[in-house]
């Protein structure tokens, strides 16, 4: 592939994911006066330098009544009063492609600097009507007509397509869950730092982590959240006119996959092919591809456990083991900190939490944070080179990111 020209991460910034902003009083004004003040503070930028605004969200007419999110930066920061800004919904993939567009404009040279922020509300409303919300990036109609959680229920299908190719046991997707909350424990930003989790290994009691929906247990499960993320994009020719900045990282390689958005379709269409989600591969591939990176260039992964039968799709899907072997790379700590590639240090979706139109935009600046050297107790030592794979739906929208030292 054509190498792209740069874009370099200046600056980012993420609220803290254990809020609930509708009991502190706060509405998307809020959280967008934090997150976009925030993100331009970690940037050592004024509003008046950014030449675009994308805004990833998701659901914030059904959790808010609140639409035309593009023009809410504005709404609370009159810097970017007239500042061209447009809002992005790929269901939880929202924030990835809010990426894509900033990094388009960049590269096609129509702005220099782009600001990217996802915000999301989800408490607004009690958990089962989140649940019932979030079922609107399923196809609406046409699947999951019988499930009470409609993503649980989906997910739990795919693992029941792993056993039917491969064979899986409970126990892996389990200790994924352990090695996440483990994890946003070390994260001051995590959604579950606090949480008092209860042993769900062999040893556990069944009844503190009971199922969901088919294979998928209680804290098998992301979480709903409230939060928001943010990072300020820039190309080379800003860095000319800008010599006293210093980029944090650099975006090196992408990929991005769309597909159909029944599940069963996208079964059906690879059940005679090696990948259980063999798009999914496909724009992992292409993202090293860009980056001129592969597997063993990775020192962390950020992935989208949306549930934990998602992060077992990404430890296969990325090359980390063969098709169907995820559990190589579970048993032999190959996913921990410390480990040959660390999963979500930041402690994920499952352990970090989930504002949905804000992770893959999170996922982007944890892995700056891990290149940059800044991650705190999350850093895995010697990052140089972080993937990102973030995915909306049930896998039908999925992008990858390549982040890079430099």
């Amino acid at each position: 592939m054509t190498k792209s020209p740069n874009v370099w991460v200046l600056g980012g910034y993420q609220s803290d994911f254990a809020r609930n902003l509708t009991r502190e009083g706060k509405d998307f004004a809020d959280l967008a006066t934090e997150v976009v003040d925030g993100t331009l503070a970690a940037s050592g930028l004024d509003a008046e330098e950014i030449g675009v605004v994308h805004v990833g969200n998701a659901f914030g007419q059904l959790f808010a009544h609140q639409g035309q999110l593009g023009a809410m930066p504005a709404t609370v920061n009159p810097g970017l009063w007239g500042t061209p800004s447009s809002r992005h919904e790929a269901a939880c993939a929202s924030g990835s492609i809010a990426v894509l567009a900033a990094m388009a404009d960049l590269r096609a040279g129509n702005y220099d600097s782009a600001l990217v922020v996802g915000i999301e509300l989800e408490k607004t409303v009690s958990g089962d009507q989140a649940a019932h919300h979030l079922g609107a990036a399923a196809w609406t109609g046409h699947e999951g007509e019988d499930a009470t959680f409609m993503w649980p229920h989906m997910f739990s299908k795919v693992a029941d397509e792993y056993d039917r190719r491969y064979g899986i046991d409970q126990a892996h997707l389990t200790r994924i869950a352990e090695i996440n909350f483990a994890n946003a424990k070390l994260n001051p930003n995590a959604q579950t730092r606090g949480w008092d989790v209860p042993d769900l290994g062999p040893a556990g009691d069944p009844a503190l982590n009971p199922p969901v929906d088919g294979r998928v247990r209680r804290f098998d499960c992301s979480q709903i959240t409230d939060g928001g993320s943010g990072i300020v994009l820039v190309s080379d020719a800003f860095l000319v006119r800008h010599p006293d900045l210093r980029p944090l990282a650099r975006i090196a390689g992408w990929g991005h996959q769309t597909v159909g958005l029944g599940l069963q379709q996208k079964l059906d269409r690879a059940a005679d092919q090696t990948y259980v989600m063999p798009h999914l591969r496909r724009a992992v591939l292409d993202a090293f591809d860009r980056a001129q990176v592969g597997i063993d260039d990775l020192d962390a992964l950020e992935t989208h456990d949306c549930f934990t039968p998602s992060e077992y799709i990404a430890i296969d899907h990325i090359g980390l083991t063969d098709p169907g072997e995820s559990w190589k790379a579970i048993e032999n700590g190959d996913i921990e900190i410390g480990g040959r590639l660390p999963i979500n240090p930041s402690g994920g979706l499952i352990g970090g939490g989930h504002p949905v139109g804000a992770s893959g935009i999170r996922m982007v600046l944890d892995a700056t944070k891990q290149v940059a050297g800044t991650a705190g107790d999350y850093q895995v030592d010697g990052a140089e080179t972080v993937g990102t794979l973030n995915f909306g739906g049930s896998t039908a929208t999925t992008v990858s990111f390549v982040v890079t030292a430099h």
